[in-house]
């Protein structure tokens, strides 16, 4: 059985093109870090029995096609149509029949208050400015009913941050340099890409943690699983 599918007002543009061009290799990249970080992403979410998920960023369903199992719905959103077409064929050779795929940005969705109990999110929200970070957690606790759980996986430092952040860049510019000229043109590209393009806006955990509490979020856990990734999750209180 297929996955349901909708359509919103996708983000059109460069962006969009350049995930819909990784998705033919996406699921077949050996990323370790990204895959520890999404199982973290799920234990967090704790049990979601009969409970709707809005998955934030989905790609191809990382957390998406793990969560299904349980859930009671998943709505998965993606501003990249090729990698919900690669997540709906997925969950039909999986027989996977509760998943609604959304084509949108995270930026433009508008979901009803009080409509999810779970939002998950797993290396996306980085590519969001830190304004632009704060509002989606914003919308996210209108959307979740009362008890409801926001739960993010992502690059977690700072460009701009303290002595911590500064170790983890100084350690994976190091891990880079020694790989020879290959891993240098990836220090030029991923230096473009953070300080001059600043396509990738990541955040410290101690932001995070900010942006939750000033949402209405009491804290719930906040875990580096990697050098540079990590864990936040909060929940709103009950009625």
């Amino acid at each position: 059985m297929k996955a349901h599918s909708s359509l919103r007002d996708p983000l059109d543009g460069h962006h969009s093109a350049v995930w819909d061009k990784r998705a033919d290799h996406w699921d077949h990249a050996s990323m370790p870090g990204l895959g520890r970080i999404a199982d973290a992403v799920v234990r967090q979410a704790g049990p979601i029995s009969n409970r709707d998920v809005l998955d934030l960023g989905a790609g191809s369903g990382q957390l998406a096609l793990q969560l299904a199992g349980e859930a009671r719905s998943v709505m998965a959103v993606d501003f990249s149509a090729v990698m919900l077409g690669r997540l709906k064929e997925k969950a039909a050779e999986l027989g996977i029949d509760n998943i609604e795929t959304v084509h949108s940005s995270i930026e433009k969705l508008d979901l009803p208050a009080d409509s999810i109990d779970v939002v998950v999110s797993n290396y996306a929200l980085h590519h969001l400015t830190d304004p632009e970070k704060a509002k989606v957690v914003a919308r996210a606790a209108r959307w979740l009913r009362p008890g409801g759980v926001l739960v993010i996986g992502d690059m977690m430092f700072s460009i701009r941050g303290g002595s911590a952040d500064r170790r983890i860049i100084a350690s994976k510019v190091a891990q880079l340099a020694r790989r020879g000229p290959g891993g240098w043109w990836r220090i030029v590209k991923n230096s473009w890409r953070f300080v001059i393009a600043k396509d990738e806006c990541p955040a410290s955990l101690e932001s995070w943690k900010d942006m939750l509490g000033a949402a209405g979020f009491n804290v719930v856990c906040a875990e580096r699983v990697v050098a540079e990734g990590g864990v936040v999750g909060g929940r709103l209180p009950d009625l």
